[in-house]
């Protein structure tokens, strides 16, 4: 049985994770062992359900021996928790190792890459389209035939400046001789929300209903996640991410972005996948989240930046006066509730009294007005001297101690 396509078709939704397949082309590596990890942790998200929920792209087993061995042990140690699948080109030879990658993993999958456009096919294959597009289909069928059990998924490169007609007219050829999905990536990332939703539409009528389509968008213009909704939107609901939005280039949807907005508010859920959309067999453990991304950014090196959402350094901290006292008014969820992370208030130049008096109270002062004063003609000082705007709480409770030692008892 396909559980991602039995998935799609009961309008679930499947994360097609690339954070350790496109997410090397971000200039970073996962070692085997944390690719298991993140596979095991990520499926964890959805309990026993991660197969259904997540297709996790272990590698690119033609790369080398070692991204092969790295696949291997993915499929091995984590097919309980995802659906493991091996990336290879459109040739024989890179699809029986995919197969070799995964094969004997509950719920294995390969994707074959398929050049569909006139710039792409002339740059990878050195033919037209409808020649990439017709080896292509002569590639997945020797790979069905050879698949023993293990879905094979393709990626139509380029997808979005093909011809549509003929995108269309491939994609359910392909789905009649055995393809599980029809991956339309975007490639160079340069689509508008309403041109995604649109070559969707087009692609997904002409292809026929037993097509499932999977969205791989790119963030070239800041888009990734918009273009990725209108995907959703227009019907599909596989779609690949990668956490942080680590994939070629500027990246692409970030997981934990994704994930979040479609699972934390079931009236935006709405507004993307239909008024009586339920997208999932288990729901997520979004307080799971911050974890898993303080992982992957330790592993990486991407950092975990003040603006990153969801999982980013500023979630969850309060820095000045009004949204010390009204933090509901001034956030669109609440960071404890949905991701388990406590409200931190934190001290920078735009501190407030309040805000002040917070701070030393949680490091141990309880201060009068007039050491409030003090202490906050200090802090500002402080900021402006160093130009940097957060006052670290070792120097903070170095000047109180100093401060409240000064002050005689009353």
């Amino acid at each position: 049985m396909d559980v991602v396509r039995e998935s799609a078709a009961a309008g679930r939704v499947v994360f097609f994770e690339e954070s350790a397949r496109d997410g090397a082309q971000a200039k970073t590596m996962m070692s085997a062992a944390f690719r298991v990890r993140l596979a095991r942790e990520q499926g964890a998200l959805f309990g026993p359900d991660g197969p259904r929920h997540v297709v996790f792209a272990a590698g690119f087993p033609s790369v080398c021996g070692q991204e092969f061995e790295a696949t291997r042990q993915v499929a091995l140690e984590a097919q309980e928790s995802v659906s493991p699948s091996a990336v290879c080109r459109g040739t024989a030879e890179d699809v029986r190792l995919a197969l070799s990658a995964v094969r004997g993993a509950a719920h294995g999958r390969i994707m074959v890459i398929v050049a569909a456009s006139e710039a792409t096919a002339r740059a990878l294959v050195h033919s037209d389209a409808r020649t990439s597009l017709g080896r292509g289909l002569d590639v997945l069928k020797g790979a069905v035939d050879l698949a023993d059990g293990i879905a094979v998924d393709v990626c139509l490169v380029d997808a979005p400046r093909a011809d549509p007609a003929l995108v269309a007219e491939y994609a359910g050829r392909m789905t009649a001789h055995g393809a599980a999905t029809i991956v339309l990536a975007d490639t160079v990332g340069d689509l508008l929300p309403g041109q995604t939703e649109a070559l969707f539409r087009r692609v997904a009528a002409g292809a026929g209903p037993e097509t499932v389509l999977v969205s791989h968008l790119h963030n070239d213009l800041g888009l990734g996640l918009a273009n990725t909704l209108a995907a959703l939107e227009s019907g599909a609901r596989v779609a690949a991410c990668s956490w942080l939005g680590m994939a070629e280039r500027s990246g692409m949807v970030a997981t934990e972005q994704l994930l979040f907005l479609l699972a934390h508010d079931r009236a935006k859920a709405a507004r993307v996948l239909g008024p009586d959309c339920e997208p999932w067999w288990t729901r997520p453990d979004l307080t799971r989240l911050p974890g898993i991304a303080r992982m992957v950014s330790e592993e990486t090196g991407v950092p975990l930046t003040v603006t990153t959402p969801i999982v980013g350094t500023g979630v969850a901290t309060i820095s000045t006066g009004t949204p010390f006292t009204h933090p509901r008014t001034f956030q669109p969820y609440d960071p404890q509730q949905h991701l388990g992370l406590e409200p931190t208030v934190v001290l920078t130049h735009l501190a407030s009294r309040r805000v002040l008096r917070a701070v030393a109270a949680r490091l141990g002062h309880q201060l009068d007005p007039d050491q409030t004063g003090k202490a906050l003609a200090w802090v500002k000082n402080r900021a402006y001297r160093q130009n940097q705007a957060l006052v670290a709480d070792a120097d903070f409770a170095g000047y109180l101690e100093g401060l409240t030692a000064a002050t005689p008892a009353r």
